[in-house]
């Protein structure tokens, strides 16, 4: 088989594609989600450790 013709029908082949697509689909959702994640924890953790310094604080240590 010639080359021209191999890169033809390597051109037509999408058999990949879909799968492709859907990674690329599975990663931003997984950033959105990893992203909503990280900025609610880091709200959380942050207001946990002000109570515990207002406590530590209140109680003269």
């Amino acid at each position: 088989m010639k080359l021209g013709n191999r890169f033809r029908l390597f051109a037509r082949d999408e058999r990949g594609v879909t799968a492709l697509e859907y990674g690329i689909l599975a990663a931003i959702v997984a950033v959105i989600i990893g992203g909503t994640v990280y900025t609610n924890l880091g709200t959380t953790f942050s207001s946990v450790f002000s109570k515990i310094q207002s406590a530590v604080t209140a109680a003269g240590a």
